[in-house]
């Protein structure tokens, strides 16, 4: 007979699961609650185990542990008893256990993985394992009959394996040199897969010279030194070594008396000028104008100034707008479309921006337009692209199909749902208007998700700390669903207060909108509280929490901010004093505490800028004084100013604050829900009169 604790561990959706596990409780069994904090996780685990046996949860910790120490035996002893036991995460132990073993076995053991947990999770997950060994074995049949199978298809490295395969197999199809190209253009890291791609295609001849230098300029653009050194082995040893000292030191390279290669000293000065302008643009724009650009093609002309000006605009340089201005007039001079990255196109429409005059807002309009097709579909390029149409646009009937293209550009953009499509309907003179509430999920439907193995097995592993495996077999388990499986599957979320899982599935629907779940109000009294004390917006705090931590209140960063409001330890102690209030280092994962603190600190910064919410979510980010200096110039859009904040964290969080925010305060019944309001008119330095602010806020 199965003990209670199992029968609830198998159903944490039982009407009665609350009931039977205080039951339990009393009697001294072991329970584990769907969603709990970790001191719950905690207390389950202390129960004693059965029969000589680990716990349910003891199993997993100890699981844990041995993985740690690569301790293959006691791993493959848990192993055997969770599937004796038929614990609800066998299938990860398993996995652990032959993860520690890939490399020693063959297909027929893992064929035998698969078919114990077929459809699951970690079937998928070994087979992305299993890709990568057999790549790395050169394993091109078995990896083949394999890759099909292959869910997720989410790995960069087994891409590029697959391409390799297609060619040692001889089955490549016509556009297999396009599709090796964007998969190897596409590297981030010098991993195996992507170098033996460029490598074996370049010397096939099936990918040229010409693709090898394109991947080195996206190397050296994105500082990817190891990429760039592992890419200049297909082009030779002179090229290579030049690739070495360019990498090593740029300015040194460029000033150095022994020459590069006659045939490529254009191409790689272009480099080392690219590499140059990451540490100072300046000097860069100086070396290209005085020796290097007689030296090289109008086309890597275009290009070396286009580095230049992203470096420029990234740090905020005025000039940034006027080498960008450069690139063009050298790319018009070539007389062939540019082949730019669209991060560099980006940082031309940003520079553009940051300028603001009637030349620069034309380049907008040839910045966008020279981006890939996937990226002019970002919402940020359509509506600056839309607004440069309107500005550029002659006035009367000449300039009226311009204006109408923005118009129905601004259209197709308009939404309450991002910052930008929140924009657009200002910009349309359109009001806020909620999508209507979807009906709620009717019994079929939650039974179903109730139901799910998957969604089961993510809530025990969030349970037990382990959120980054609950949080992909959770994200495995949406694949696929319609909007209603989706709200369905948000809803069990929902209601067990597991706020992250809550409101990231429910974001996932495309025609029925919930945006009480995807904007919940959890701890609604305290935040009212809060914030009324101290004289915050609630929405705007809301906002800032929703992007913080998604209301999990033991959330913790790589960098150590802990809490709703992910505040780091030396910023609590420091707010802590400011306020009054006795400081110890464990109130910080304390709720009440960290949003008493939170609050206060969100204030301070508040204050210290004037109000500005665009410029306070910035610094709450990226610390105060990055701000002070990215305000620095002439005063812009306030709009503009935020998308030309050049961390793309702090770019993408202060929007997504700020658009939550608006949201929030139409959630609350707040009279005014205006993105356009809570951005201002204009962010610039600030003014002579200003109070001085707090220099020391952390």
């Amino acid at each position: 007979m199965q003990p209670l604790c199992w029968k609830l561990a198998m159903n944490p959706d039982h009407p009665r699961f609350a009931a039977l596990a205080a039951a339990a409780l009393i009697l001294g069994l072991s329970v584990m609650w769907p969603g709990a904090a970790p001191a719950q996780a905690q207390a389950a685990q202390a129960a004693e185990p059965a029969a000589g046996f680990p716990s349910q949860d003891v199993l997993i910790q100890e699981a844990r542990e041995a993985v740690k120490r690569r301790d293959k035996v006691r791993l493959e002893s848990l192993r055997d008893t969770a599937q004796l036991r038929s614990h609800p995460l066998a299938s990860w132990v398993d996995y652990w256990h032959l993860g520690l073993r890939l490399g020693e076995v063959g297909t027929a053991e893992v064929e035998r993985f698969y078919q114990r947990w077929p459809g699951s999770y970690v079937e998928d997950r070994l087979r992305n394992d299993w890709l990568l060994e057999l790549g790395h074995r050169r394993a091109w049949a078995d990896f083949a009959q394999d890759m099909p199978r292959f869910k997720m298809n989410d790995d960069r490295e087994v891409s590029c394996y697959a391409l390799v395969a297609e060619h040692e197999l001889g089955r490549a199809q016509a556009d297999l040199a396009e599709r090796a190209l964007a998969a190897w253009l596409a590297q981030r890291e010098a991993d195996k897969g992507c170098a033996l791609l460029g490598r074996t295609l370049v010397q096939a001849k099936v990918l040229g010279a010409e693709a090898a230098w394109r991947k080195l300029q996206m190397a050296i653009e994105t500082n990817r030194h190891k990429v760039a050194r592992q890419t200049a082995e297909a082009l030779g040893a002179p090229v290579q070594r030049a690739i070495n000292e360019i990498t090593d030191n740029a300015a040194k390279a460029l000033d150095a008396k022994r020459a590069w290669p006659a045939a490529h000293s254009g191409a790689l000065a272009a480099l080392a000028l690219a590499r140059r302008a990451q540490d100072a643009p300046e000097d860069a724009a100086k070396r290209l104008e005085e020796r290097w650009a007689r030296q090289m093609s109008a086309q890597w002309q275009a290009w070396s100034w286009a580095q230049i000006g992203r470096q420029a605009g990234f740090k905020g340089q005025a000039q940034a707008a006027q080498y960008y201005r450069k690139a063009w007039e050298a790319a018009d001079r070539a007389d062939k479309p540019v082949a730019w990255s669209d991060e560099t196109l980006a940082w031309g429409v940003r520079s553009s921006l940051r300028a603001a005059d009637a030349l620069s807002t034309r380049l907008i309009l040839r910045s966008v337009d020279a981006m890939s097709e996937r990226e002019q579909k970002e919402p940020a390029w359509q509506f600056w692209r839309a607004r440069a149409l309107m500005q550029t646009a002659r006035s009367g009937p000449e300039g009226q199909a311009q204006r109408e293209e923005a118009q129905e550009a601004l259209q197709r953009l308009a939404s309450p749902l991002h910052f930008y499509g929140k924009l657009a309907l200002e910009e349309l003179g359109q009001p806020l208007s909620l999508p209507p509430k979807p009906g709620r999920p009717i019994a079929s439907e939650r039974e179903a998700a109730v139901q799910h193995p998957g969604l089961t097995r993510a809530f025990r592993l969030l349970a037990l700390g382990l959120r980054s495996e609950g949080v992909r077999e959770w994200n495995f388990s949406l694949r696929g669903m319609s909007d209603r499986e989706l709200l369905a599957a948000a809803q069990r979320a929902c209601e067990r207060e597991v706020w992250d899982r809550c409101i990231n599935t429910s974001d996932r629907t495309r025609q029925e909108i919930d945006l009480e779940q995807r904007f919940p109000t959890p701890f609604r009294r305290d935040v009212l509280a809060k914030t009324s004390e101290i004289g915050v917006d609630p929405a705007y705090v809301y906002g800032l929490i929703r992007q913080e931590s998604r209301f999990i209140t033991d959330a913790r960063s790589h960098v150590g901010a802990s809490g709703l409001m992910q505040v780091m330890p030396a910023t609590a102690k420091w707010t802590a004093k400011r306020i009054g209030l006795p400081f110890k280092p464990e109130m910080i994962n304390d709720r009440d505490a960290n949003l008493r603190i939170g609050t206060a600190y969100l204030k301070i910064v508040l204050d210290d800028f004037g109000g500005s919410q665009l410029m306070a979510a910035a610094a709450y980010n990226a610390g105060p004084s990055r701000p002070r200096r990215w305000r620095e110039g002439p005063a812009i859009e306030a709009a503009a100013w935020a998308e030309s904040i050049p961390f793309n964290e702090t770019r993408d969080y202060v929007k997504k604050v700020l658009s939550n925010a608006t949201l929030y305060a139409a959630i609350l019944g707040q009279a005014n829900a205006s993105l356009k309001a809570r951005l201002g008119s204009s962010i610039g330095p600030r003014e002579a009169s200003a109070p001085h602010p707090d220099r020391d806020i952390p």
